[in-house]
């Protein structure tokens, strides 16, 4: 299940991570991200992405003073408020590949009353919402190059 590129320290550091970023609640009866499918979809889906995730696995693990996995709670609450406001874009990046895979997991999209199935060919209903918001965009000159 560990992806290739990441060292077994890295690997155990970034499920700590997702089970920060979102933890399970019994209230709504879904996991945390750091659940075995969730994330094993977080490892699969790296992709550009990998450097940048490696370098905020490393900021996590500097700023723990070591495996994130040996803090106890009161001491990753003080991590995860650290990370938050320290406003890396690695951080960024690695939250949002976690929050990327957990919403695409069928246990949570149930939990959420969304059907756990593609977008398409049915589609989803989308409110109308007010289309004068989309006024300035309109009024802006065209800043693309005429096709020749």
């Amino acid at each position: 299940m560990t992806d290739i590129s990441l060292s077994n320290d890295e690997t155990d550091d970034l499920r700590c991570l997702a089970g920060m970023i979102i933890p399970p609640s019994t209230r709504h009866g879904v996991p945390g991200a750091d659940d075995k499918a969730i994330f094993a979809d977080i490892l699969r889906s790296f992709g550009r992405d990998r450097d940048a995730i490696r370098t905020g696995l490393a900021q996590a693990r500097a700023a723990a003073g070591g495996a994130l996995d040996r803090l106890d709670t009161h001491a990753r609450d003080a991590l995860t408020d650290r990370l938050q406001a320290e406003n890396s874009p690695q951080m960024a990046v690695i939250t949002r590949s976690v929050l990327l895979c957990y919403y695409r997991d069928d246990r949570v999209l149930l939990s959420l009353g969304l059907e756990p199935r593609a977008p398409f060919p049915k589609g989803h209903v989308v409110e109308q919402g007010d289309w004068s918001l989309l006024d300035p965009v309109r009024a802006r000159p065209p800043f693309w190059r005429p096709v020749v």
